[in-house]
């Protein structure tokens, strides 16, 4: 095994820069916010509606096994090392924080260390 710990961080982008990754997922343009149905805007990925919402999403769970592969190809390299997947979205309360639960989940099955860091679920809510 190459992979000594996966660090998976989800983000917003409205609060800054997104951290430093190998892998960086910008769910931004490509699949729904769920921040705009009125009755989810304050609610985070912590709630059940929130992540039924997005991972009702088309191509949501294609985009989570693609980071996954990812992993796996890093695990198959030689050199043991660290990997960072970031996965951002507009405010990072909902698709970012439900997807990097996922990608944590999935790639943790393997029996690998995995840290989930949510940097700005807890912030409040970008009115834009």
């Amino acid at each position: 095994m190459s992979v000594t710990q996966i660090n998976v961080i989800s983000f917003g982008y409205l609060h800054g820069a997104p951290p430093e990754a190998h892998l960086t997922l910008d769910l931004r343009k490509h699949f729904k916010d769920p921040h705009v149905d009125p009755a989810l805007r304050h609610q985070t990925a912590h709630d059940l509606p929130v992540r039924r919402a997005v991972m009702g999403t088309p191509g949501i769970r294609e985009a989570i096994t693609a980071a996954a592969l990812v992993a796996d190809a890093f695990d198959a390299g030689p050199s043991p090392a660290p990997l960072t997947i970031a996965v951002g979205c507009a405010g990072g309360r909902h698709r970012a924080a439900t997807v990097a639960m996922a990608i944590a989940r999935r790639v943790g099955k393997t029996g690998t260390t995995v840290h989930l860091t949510h940097r700005d679920l807890d912030k409040p809510v970008v009115h834009r």
